[in-house]
């Protein structure tokens, strides 16, 4: 069967990954690996940028994203997944591509800037962090992906290795590189489940594909709901109410969600009675993946001879168009 456009896609490795990797990606990789040729990365290297003091944990988490992975339904059979620093190409494409941008093309990327702020670097910046979308670019480019599924914050990303795609095929008058669409997922976004904007590891407001159904209870009574619905009939607010943004996410009976939430804006709907469907439903769609998650991690070998076949693979394609970049450099001697 032909397939149709080339994915890369990826991950850093600091630990399991969560429901927001899900709706960001996850969900759209195993949806479009049987007619998508699709790379997806463990991207170990990329990790190191603001967790060099760490790189055990680095190590370790290599085998639980791996893990997610195969527990959601990517395939190896139609998916290559790699480890990003077993591939050599990818740094010597990082370093030729930092040649053509700036630094301060680089300081004003609205994710770079986002991520500065949240992990407060600004006084000890680390020069690998601030290269992270040059590296990324190397990543997409390696693969000549045309198609690449992110959360919205990461589009500031794939316009940043278009314009270095540009700028290569300009100043070096070829085409071998191609230029990368964003894929953003209906649900760009799930919040913390402290209402923050966005679930993150760093920002310790995560739900865990591998977490207990015990912790997914504790987490979801946690949730920011309404501050303002102190009583069962106060008339609640549904906008920035976590536990109907994971609704939305994973419960498939949309028209009950919906008439949750006009039961809820009117008045007469508690908090726990939403909490608990939820956890209903989390409970419903994270067991067949913990269970499968479970016997894949009792046999490491299986998971970690994936890993290496596919990062053969991936080494295989990303010589060959090193060796075109190379050559439309004038970098080839011998």
């Amino acid at each position: 069967m032909n397939k149709k456009q080339i994915i890369l896609t990826g991950d850093r490795p600091t630990g399991p990954l969560h429901l927001g990797h899900y709706v960001g990606s996850l969900a759209n990789r195993v949806a479009l690996q049987k007619d998508h040729t699709q790379f997806i990365m463990i991207a170990d290297a990329q990790a190191l940028t603001d967790n060099y003091e760490h790189p055990q944990k680095i190590h370790d988490a290599v085998f639980q994203v791996a893990l997610d992975y195969l527990a959601v339904g990517i395939d190896p059979n139609l998916s290559t997944i790699f480890i990003q620093s077993m591939i050599p190409a990818l740094a010597e494409l990082t370093l030729y591509y930092l040649n053509l941008v700036t630094v301060n093309r680089l300081k004003r990327n609205p994710t770079v800037k986002t991520e500065i702020n949240q992990k407060g670097m600004e006084e000890n910046l680390p020069a690998g962090f601030l290269m992270y979308p040059v590296s990324q670019a190397a990543d997409i480019t390696t693969f000549k992906a045309t198609l690449v599924p992110v959360g919205e914050d990461q589009i500031p990303m794939i316009e940043q290795t278009n314009e270095i795609v540009r700028t290569f095929n300009r100043l070096y008058k070829t085409s071998i590189l191609v230029e990368a669409q964003a894929l953003v997922s209906k649900i760009a976004r799930l919040q913390g489940i402290d209402g923050k904007a966005k679930m993150s590891k760093s920002l310790g407001n995560a739900v865990y594909l591998s977490d207990s159904m015990d912790v997914v209870q504790q987490k979801v009574k946690q949730m920011y709901t309404d501050p303002l619905h102190l009583k069962v009939n106060d008339p609640g607010n549904v906008e920035g109410n976590v536990v109907f943004s994971y609704l939305d996410a994973f419960d498939p009976d949309q028209k009950t969600v919906s008439e949750l939430k006009e039961h809820y804006q009117r008045g007469g709907l508690g908090d726990m009675t939403i909490k608990k469907r939820l956890l209903e439903v989390l409970n419903a769609f994270l067991q067949p993946i913990q269970e499968k998650r479970k016997v894949l991690e009792q046999d490491k070998n299986y998971v970690m001879n994936i890993l290496q076949k596919g990062t053969a693979q991936a080494n295989e394609i990303a010589e060959k168009t090193l060796q075109e970049v190379k050559s439309a450099m004038h970098l080839h001697y011998f």
